[in-house]
């Protein structure tokens, strides 16, 4: 990136609760419970991606919109 701060406001934005095999689609659930896992957190999904090498900015104080005691996400 040549030193260059990324513009991080459009990157895709990944909340833990995409991932959540306990969350219904009607709670913000986006991939099939099968794919899902149990309860995944802001940092390890930041770990997933720092061991694939994907650029990633955790962003721990955001909350997801339609459950705001659901903190973090991955952007």
């Amino acid at each position: 990136m040549n030193g260059e701060v990324p513009n991080v406001k459009k990157w895709v934005i990944l909340y833990p609760v995409y991932i959540n095999s306990k969350k219904t689609i009607a709670e913000g659930r986006r991939i099939c419970a099968t794919k899902a896992c149990e309860n995944p957190t802001c940092d390890e999904i930041g770990d997933c991606c720092k061991f694939l090498n994907l650029p990633y900015h955790k962003e721990a104080e955001k909350a997801y919109p339609r459950d705001f005691m659901q903190r973090g996400r991955i952007a």
